[in-house]
């Protein structure tokens, strides 16, 4: 089988949810807890290729670097929101499941199984 990484956060009950349910099918993913040890840009260019997403997609909306960046801004272009995202990582959505060349937010949770064969 693929390897399995997943971008972790140990206190995001949707991130738990997820390493709960890949570890009931009895995987053990290599977990990444991207807030210790951020993507860097060019990580984060990887991961939403896999994704299939543009950089705004992946953007967590609700925290407060969001609104000090004024990120809604619609002009920004996905270089700079990515550069936002390496530069704080809280703005990164989770869970995201990594399988060979694609990916999925675990949001809900249930959605990692969509890369398990």
């Amino acid at each position: 089988m693929t390897e399995l990484r997943l971008y972790h956060n140990p206190r995001c009950s949707k991130s738990r949810g997820a390493l709960d349910l890949l570890q009931a099918r009895g995987l053990q993913p290599t977990l990444v807890r991207y807030l210790e040890t951020p993507p860097d840009a060019a990580e984060l260019k990887v991961l939403l290729q896999a994704l299939g997403l543009p950089a705004r997609q992946l953007l967590r909306t609700g925290e407060e670097e969001y609104k000090q960046l004024n990120l809604a801004d619609a002009s920004l272009t996905d270089e700079q929101l990515i550069e936002a995202m390496a530069s704080h990582p809280r703005l990164i959505e989770r869970p995201i499941l990594v399988a060979g060349d694609k990916a999925v937010i675990g949001r809900p949770p249930e959605r990692v199984l969509e890369l398990l064969p």
